[in-house]
């Protein structure tokens, strides 16, 4: 058995497996399997981190950056201080998903410890006596049967969008083992405080469908925490009972998803931030891109673009490619300047550099953001990138939008 096996993003071990547990290792798409000397084969880590088991396999994928950090990805919407504790432990113990169910039950009961939220909704239903208003088109289709009445009212009710998500979350976190009893009693009485809430299946989309108002906005870090449960915690049952689960996080997904949201906050007010519009790189609607940034003023008019990249090259520098990309965005949006927005990891280089194109003269700024460091750090150097990019944007020229 090779259970507990750790690996950092991007790094290989060689592992005595069959070939029907590397056929299934492989399946997964975290982690690619290769033949190795001495019948062995060859695990490699992907952009893929967290706790993957298959099996009689257990595998533990590090980020390379500071565990702190990776919990300040998770979840932007949270003291530093809040994850601290999940930090350590993650650090010790190199098993993502215990952690990341410990700050999901944590953040839960914070939030629910101010009252479980009720809204309007509108419900139409059939009942003895009146209530609301009456229903007339579905009356009348009842053909004269004066009892019970179709009605159509206002319900304030805890059974909403937002609480649904919660218990969805919760109920898949209870089926995963090695949870630590606190925190398991911890979700049970979640569980119990949103006993009004109905049971359906939920998917991450509608986790990204539901607006943010001064009456939810307290939800937010519990949804974004119970979104990264509902999108990926994989459960494996046997005869009924959850036997085995894997929690896989993409750090190229979790990093823009960051980097977005950040910049949208150190923005707001100045610059409208869209994530990957549509636009169209030939006359005639032809050739659709999609950038990851695209920064509009109040108008609607786009003055710059980005686009995010988990990685750097080797040597600090941006690759050729993500070259390519931004040039092909500044000239299909008639922006003289864009920005490339890369994770710094330990030992890395600091790859902020300008390149001025040949003939055109178009500005392909890079930045790196160093993820090594504090969570303070950080949070500094996000807000120095916003005012780098609402400084350049200040000073490019206004043109007609291009965008779908």
């Amino acid at each position: 058995m090779n259970a507990g096996v750790v690996l950092r993003e991007y790094e290989f071990r060689d592992l005595d497996l069959t070939r029907t547990q590397a056929e299934v290792l492989q399946s997964t798409g975290f982690v690619a399997v290769t033949p190795a000397p001495g019948a062995r084969w060859r695990v490699t880590a992907t952009s893929y981190v967290g706790t993957l088991v298959v099996g009689d396999i257990r595998l533990l994928i590090r980020p390379k950056i500071n565990p702190e950090n990776l919990f300040l990805l998770l979840e932007p919407g949270l003291p530093h201080n809040a994850w601290r504790r999940e930090a350590f432990e993650y650090d010790v113990s190199s098993d993502l998903l215990p952690s990341v169910i410990a700050f999901f039950a944590r953040a839960l009961e914070t939030t629910l410890a101010r009252g479980v939220l009720r809204s309007y909704k509108t419900v139409e239903e059939t009942v003895i006596a009146l209530r609301g208003r009456l229903d007339v088109p579905r009356q009348f289709r009842r053909a004269g049967v004066l009892t019970p009445v179709a009605c159509t009212f206002d319900d304030f009710t805890e059974d909403i969008a937002e609480n649904r998500v919660l218990r969805a979350a919760v109920q898949r976190a209870l089926r995963v083992p090695r949870i630590d009893p606190t925190d398991r009693q911890r979700l049970m009485r979640q569980l119990v405080a949103l006993d009004g809430v109905a049971d359906q299946t939920v998917a991450p989309d509608d986790v990204d469908r539901i607006q943010l108002s001064r009456l939810n906005q307290h939800y937010a870090p519990a949804l974004g925490l119970a979104r990264l449960v509902l999108a990926n915690l994989t459960l494996t049952d046997s005869q009924g009972t959850a036997s085995a689960s894997s929690f896989m996080i993409d750090m190229n997904d979790l990093f823009q998803r960051f980097v977005t949201e950040r910049l949208r906050r150190e923005l707001r007010g100045r610059l409208d931030v869209i994530d990957e519009p549509i636009v169209h790189l030939g006359t005639g609607r032809r050739v659709t891109m999609m950038p990851d940034l695209l920064f509009r003023n109040p108008r609607g008019e786009p003055l710059y673009v980005g686009d995010i990249k988990y990685k750097l090259a080797k040597d600090g520098r941006g690759r050729s490619g993500d070259y390519y990309q931004l040039l092909a965005y500044t000239t299909a949006l008639d922006l003289p300047e864009g920005v490339l927005i890369y994770c710094r990891h330990e030992n890395d280089e600091d790859g902020s550099r300008t390149v001025i194109v040949r003939h055109a003269g178009t500005r392909l700024v890079l930045r790196s953001l160093d993820l090594s460091g504090s969570p303070g750090q950080v949070e500094q150097e996000l807000s120095d990138l916003g005012q780098v990019i609402a400084t350049a944007a200040a000073g490019s020229r206004t043109v007609p939008s291009t965008l779908a």
